[in-house]
């Protein structure tokens, strides 16, 4: 009987013990955290045994971990945010310091309004066209747009878009050349969408390229396609980023959202787009979904199927 008592307080106070053990190492770890900053890279350790401890301490240093990862992430969207406030600001002030520079001379300088006039008009429908890209992308970070995709007629928006532009691509000296071998190209896309993409590929070329823009029929979609010229190669992997420019002087006008846009409106259209550089040009591929092999498919399924 003896043996039995004492090997049951011998158990008693063993799991005393090691209740005393799993207690202090709560409290010092409680105390860690407590007076740990949060941007520290702490990681707990456990010094007791059983898969108890060491589960409670990879659950929570995986907690840390993943709260580590979300400060940094919302860090690198607070710079990113104040860095295109920044660049935006930049953008617009420049078109509204030239009007209104403009205007003063005209005050100074009556005899010379219609010139002063014509570029205040510029000035001002630049900015206007920056307003309404900004306004564009923010409707689009918002949410899908409502667009009305259907298989339609891919040129003629692109016609729409170039007579729209004539008067720039003519200051500018860029010939657009175009490129297919017939006319009724159709694809998956909202028609306005596709004129809009059109403007700003149109737009990228005046403002960045180098020479004649081509326009040419690719499988299963379109190219743009124009000579870089003499500005610094821009990164074909971060072409679609919100705000990049190849040219860290910024000095060709735009706020930088114009093929962000364009991005965001062929992923809508279930599409993609590209870009590529090869030789001494840019080019820009747009890829429209293939309704036409999905029909055949689900044809094809059909006749197998015996309906």
């Amino acid at each position: 009987m003896l043996p039995v008592l004492l090997l049951i307080i011998f158990a008693l106070a063993l799991a005393l013990f090691r209740l005393h053990v799993y207690r202090g190492q709560l409290l010092e770890m409680a105390q860690i955290l407590e007076s740990t900053p949060a941007e520290s890279n702490l990681s707990l350790t456990t010094q007791t045994g059983g898969e108890p401890a060491r589960r409670l301490c990879r659950a929570v240093n995986s907690r840390l971990e993943k709260g580590r990862q979300l400060r940094q992430e919302a860090l690198g969207r607070e710079r990113e945010l104040k860095h295109s406030m920044a660049c935006i600001s930049h953008d617009i002030r420049t078109p509204l310091a030239g009007a209104m520079g403009y205007l003063q001379l005209l005050e100074e300088e009556p005899e010379r309004q219609d010139e002063y006039l014509e570029i205040i008009g510029r000035r001002l429908k630049e900015l206007d066209g920056m307003l309404e890209q900004l306004f564009l992308y923010t409707r689009l970070q918002g949410g899908p747009l409502p667009l009305n995709c259907e298989v339609a007629a891919v040129l003629p928006p692109l016609y729409d878009a170039l007579a729209e532009f004539y008067p720039q691509l003519e200051t500018a000296g860029i010939e657009p050349r175009l490129r297919f071998a017939r006319e009724d190209i159709t694809a998956y896309a909202d028609r306005e969408a596709l004129g809009r993409i059109y403007k700003n590929l149109i737009t990228n070329a005046i403002r960045h390229g180098g020479g004649d823009l081509t326009i040419s029929a690719i499988e299963g979609g379109i190219c743009f396609a124009n000579p870089i010229g003499a500005a610094p190669q821009p990164d074909p992997s971060r072409l679609f980023d919100r705000l990049y420019q190849g040219n860290p002087a910024r000095g060709n006008g735009g706020a930088g959202l114009g093929l962000a846009i364009v991005r965001e409106l062929m992923e809508q259209m279930d599409g993609k787009v590209t870009a590529r550089i090869e030789g001494d040009e840019l080019k820009i591929d747009l890829s429209f979904r293939n309704v036409h092999a999905e029909e055949e498919n689900a044809l094809s399924k059909k006749v197998i199927l015996g309906d």
